[in-house]
């Protein structure tokens, strides 16, 4: 018989304790701690880091014709900065640089780069001391957001179109410029007080160039790309904006929102009859700071000679 004080295994105690259930609210507790800190997690991505996460998209750009001495040369598409009150200016400023280090032989800038025109001029006057320039050329075409409230003020156009020439980039309106042979063409926007579909298509027809800079990618459905025979229809390059990607784009979904008729123009290439190829930047500026699954792009394409079809 032992008469000595009475012992227990701590260890049963221990283990007694890690095996005592959680109580209802303490899982309902730690469901909603994960809950928060994973909702606050996805809105500082979507909202704060996203937006701001610059992605270089290469792409080679074959062209039918294009002449040797700009076999492998380099063109770098820029889209919808919307310079203003909503994209952070040191934001725009550093993708700027990264975009300039490229060293671009020609730079195209695709519309919509003032947000709050006219009063955001001279800030985008400031901004544009930073942008790239291309050892060739640096060209430039206006967006519907370019003509001010309602897209539809011709002098808020004319002014913008102004400040960007100060700048030293050449704004291609209806218009184009010939780089070492290869023609590269600016239409007016669709949305804007200038559009006409006889005066696109005449530059379309007349110029017959490799490359055309169209800010709203709707108008690739327009009858402008059609010739008067079929082997006169163009079919080259189109480079767009307009769409930002959506902004958001979500999986098995796509964008839920689309500033275009036809929705299939979303981002990225698409053919678009014919010989016809459409690239549509998702843009480096926003309307809201809010972006998932649509980072904002630079694009490089390197120029490459293709056989004629």
């Amino acid at each position: 018989m032992n008469d000595g004080p009475e012992t227990r295994d701590e260890t049963d105690v221990i283990r007694g304790r890690a095996r005592r259930p959680w109580s209802r609210r303490q899982w309902l507790a730690a469901a909603a701690g994960s809950v928060a800190a994973g909702a606050a997690g996805f809105g500082g991505y979507v909202f704060r880091f996203e937006p701001h996460w610059v992605e270089i998209v290469r792409r080679e750009m074959p062209i039918a014709g294009l002449p040797a001495g700009l076999e492998g040369k380099t063109l770098l598409q820029l889209s919808d900065l919307h310079i203003g009150s909503i994209v952070d200016d040191g934001y725009l400023i550093g993708a700027l640089q990264k975009a300039a280090a490229l060293e671009p032989d020609i730079v195209v800038q695709t519309g919509d780069l003032i947000q709050d025109a006219p009063s955001g001029l001279p800030k985008a006057a400031r901004i544009l001391e930073h942008f790239p320039r291309g050892k060739r050329a640096t060209l430039s075409i206006l967006g519907n957001h370019d003509y001010g409230p309602g897209w539809s003020h011709m002098g808020v156009g004319e002014s913008t179109a102004a400040v960007q020439r100060e700048a030293g980039l050449t704004v291609l309106r209806n218009s184009s410029v010939d780089v070492d042979g290869l023609r590269i063409a600016g239409l007016e926007e669709l949305l804007g007080p200038f559009w006409r579909d006889g005066l696109a298509a005449g530059v379309v027809r007349d110029d017959r160039p490799h490359v055309i800079l169209c800010h709203n990618p709707d108008a690739c459905d327009r009858s402008i790309w059609r010739g008067r025979r079929p082997e006169e229809d163009y079919g080259g390059w189109i480079l767009s904006g307009h769409t930002h990607g959506g902004q958001v784009s979500l999986p098995f979904y796509g964008p839920p929102i689309l500033p275009v008729i036809n929705k299939r123009y979303t981002s990225g290439e698409f053919y678009v009859g014919g010989e016809r190829r459409l690239y549509i930047n998702r843009a480096l500026g926003y309307l809201r700071r809010v972006r998932f699954n649509v980072r904002p792009e630079i694009t490089l394409f390197t120029l490459r000679s293709a056989s004629p079809a």
